[in-house]
């Protein structure tokens, strides 16, 4: 695959070859960045403007650290839900905006470290199953906690519960004129996704949101009850410190972990299929370091925790992007579209970013992959529910939790017990196949298998056992030829479970014969000195196995 290719070339071939697309990528992606940063933040518990910063220099960090022309970098609809959870455990006379500032720092540095030691593998922690129930999961909640906000209701919550008890405790109380303004909002969005295309299907959520904002200007929209954003702070873009507080740290360091590796996850899947698309080689190792710039850059300058948006990435993509200085750009619209709509945003009515985020989450919501995991593999499907349901009714930590705990006992026990195959020749030739799946052929007096696992401390324990059950109806055996095709590591327990075997068949006048043994396995048994107890032989093919004289 091909790099990015601005680090390249000079300025010269930068200009003719790709400055105008990846300007044309930034307008694009800036019109839909800036409702998605106000929406986001206020998800998340933050100010509106919070959005904004976090839109800015993170976007310059992964610029100049990532490997994705095509990431689409800023607050994002799951991340809030994280956020938000997290920043309810900040210590009494700390505010959200601080205790936000101290998450992405803390990201930062997680993704950082993790960068150093070389953790990418990290992405592994979260299948596709857990990934997909958790984003589920998170589109629902998230759906869900914005309904009060467009209908003008005072409940609050993200959990199902919590949300169903904040309702009845108002009594189910709304404004009616804030409902209208989100419900047309909501129709207009979704009349827009219907039937615009292209540019125009694009500024449509930007044209809502002024309208909006001059219609509550023309009618008064705030004595008449309809809560507004309210008037923002100065914008300007300060770089400061995260306060300095332990107290503040250690309360934020669990849900920073989370961000961290949803964050890094989720913008790596992101990143790693749009650079399939465009042929764009991926580092993961880069994008570790890109995730934990933009983070700390979020930190230092007033912003939240960033990470990659599904929809923002292919949008870029579409749109033209060659090269990561699309970000940079896109930095740069959003700082003139800042002091554009300082003013205006204080009159933008929160039912219609309520609306906003509803649309914009619920475009990403698939439901075909319960089905298809359903279908290939019921264990995954089913954790894919319950992941989503943890998330949707209990809380985002525990979701993950029942998600990385639930992939590893699926991996457990998928590898507890070895795949061990008996095996025949095919008449005529030199290939052996499955008995249970071939016509096949089969020397008596020689019994062969095929193990199909590497050998490690999971599934080594067993390999004993599963070698006697397919002796037991071949009481003749003389000789157990093991075909080690498929074993591509042993560990000393699965050293120790082969040194069993051997023992108990050398015990009953059996030899154990291995054949087609990897180099790297064989190394590895070498260096475990093998030598000083296998009496077997070694042969290069299986079928010299076979035919080879006792």
């Amino acid at each position: 695959m091909t790099r990015d290719p601005a680090p390249q070339g000079g300025w010269r071939t930068y200009r003719q070859q790709y400055l105008r697309e990846d300007l044309l990528a930034a307008l694009v992606v800036s019109v839909l960045l800036i409702p998605q940063s106000i929406a986001y933040a206020m998800l998340a518990g933050l100010p509106p403007q919070v959005g904004l910063y976090a839109s800015l220099l993170p976007l310059m960090a992964y610029a100049a650290l990532g490997s994705s022309p095509h990431l689409g970098l800023g607050p994002v609809a799951v991340l809030a839900l994280v956020i938000a959870q997290t920043l309810a455990q900040a210590p009494p006379g700390v505010s959200p905006s601080e205790a936000a500032l101290v998450l992405a720092a803390e990201v930062g540095i997680i993704l950082a470290l993790a960068a150093a030691l070389r953790l990418d593998a990290l992405a592994a922690l979260l299948s596709v199953p857990v990934l997909h129930g958790f984003e589920t999961g998170a589109t629902l909640s998230i759906a869900a906690s914005q309904l009060p906000v467009l209908l003008g209701s005072p409940a609050k919550g993200f959990e199902l519960p919590a949300l169903l008890e904040s309702a009845a405790a108002s009594g189910f109380a709304f404004q009616p004129l804030a409902a209208a303004y989100g419900l047309a909002a909501l129709l207009l969005l979704l009349a827009a996704r219907r039937w615009l295309r292209g540019m125009w299907a694009r500024l449509a959520p930007l044209a809502v949101l002024l309208g909006a904002m001059a219609l509550a200007a023309a009618s008064d929209a705030l004595s008449r009850g309809v809560p507004l954003v309210g008037t923002l702070p100065p914008l300007h873009l300060g770089l400061s410190l995260p306060r300095l507080d332990a107290q503040l740290w250690l309360a934020m360091l669990p849900g920073a972990l989370m961000v961290a590796l949803v964050g890094y996850v989720s913008s790596l899947v992101v990143a790693e299929s749009l650079g399939r698309r465009a042929n764009v080689r991926i580092d993961a190792r880069a994008e570790l370091r890109g995730l934990a710039g933009a983070n700390m850059a979020a930190a230092l300058s007033g912003g939240m925790p960033v990470a990659a948006s599904f929809s923002r990435s292919v949008l870029m993509a579409d749109a033209g992007s060659r090269t990561r200085m699309t970000g940079v750009f896109i930095a740069f619209a959003m700082g003139g579209a800042m002091l554009a709509l300082a003013g205006p945003l204080a009159l933008l009515p929160k039912a219609v970013l309520g609306a906003t985020i509803l649309v914009a989450v619920l475009s990403g919501l698939k439901l075909g992959p319960y089905r298809d995991a359903w279908r290939y593999a019921k264990p995954e499907g089913l954790l894919m529910v319950a992941v989503s349901l943890m998330v949707l009714c209990w809380s985002v930590t525990a979701a993950l939790g029942l998600g990385v705990l639930g992939s590893i006992a699926l991996l457990l026990q998928r590898t507890a017990r070895p795949h061990v195959a008996l095996l025949g020749r095919v008449p005529g030739t030199e290939h052996y196949r499955n008995v249970d799946r071939y016509e096949v052929e089969r020397l008596p007096g020689v019994l062969a298998l095929r193990i199909d696992e590497s050998l490690l401390f999971t599934n080594a324990r067993s390999l004993t056992d599963v070698v006697q059950t397919y002796l037991a109806p071949h009481p003749e055996t003389r000789r157990v030829v093991l075909q080690m095709t498929p074993v591509n590591a042993i560990d000393f327990s699965g050293l120790e479970a082969l040194r069993e075997l051997h023992d108990t068949l050398a015990r009953r006048e059996i030899r154990l014969d291995l054949s087609e043994v990897k180099g790297p396995v064989l190394d590895r048994l070498r260096a475990g000195h093998w030598e000083r107890w296998f009496r077997g032989r070694l042969f290069l093919s299986h079928h010299q196995g076979m035919e080879a004289q006792d």
